[in-house]
């Protein structure tokens, strides 16, 4: 199989709310538009959110990962536009800094920042 490219598609109750919600609270960039569809980067990734399903929350295991630069600023950025985290920010016994939110739909947002000292952010290549 070879793939060419990929996205991670919501379908959420309310289309528009959700829309709003990755545009207007979490800043994403719309990468395309489309009669009932707005299409998001997603950092490496594309989010596309249309349609109409069934809402009222995530497949059990499903969650969205977003790497921020500083997890302080967005989680204050976040509470400004009155989203509260479903958990505060922590350090993970796995060395991430991660926050969690939700959508409208009750998706599941992990919100990452990877420390500077981190395995993820190491040159480990030998000089």
């Amino acid at each position: 199989m070879q793939v060419l490219s990929s996205r991670l598609l919501v379908r959420p109750g309310d289309v528009e709310k959700s829309t709003a919600f990755y545009r207007d609270v979490l800043g994403l960039a719309i990468y395309r538009t489309y009669p009932g569809g707005t299409v998001f980067f997603l950092g490496q990734g594309f989010l596309e959110v249309s349609g109409h399903g069934e809402g009222g929350g995530q497949p059990d295991g499903m969650a969205i990962w977003m790497q921020v630069r500083d997890l302080a600023a967005a989680v204050a950025e976040l509470s400004a536009h009155g989203v509260s985290p479903d958990r505060e920010p922590r350090l993970e016994p796995w060395g991430l800094r991660e926050a969690w939110i939700s959508d409208p739909d009750g998706l599941r947002i992990v919100l990452v920042e990877i420390p500077a000292d981190h395995p993820l952010r190491t040159d480990v290549r030998s000089n």
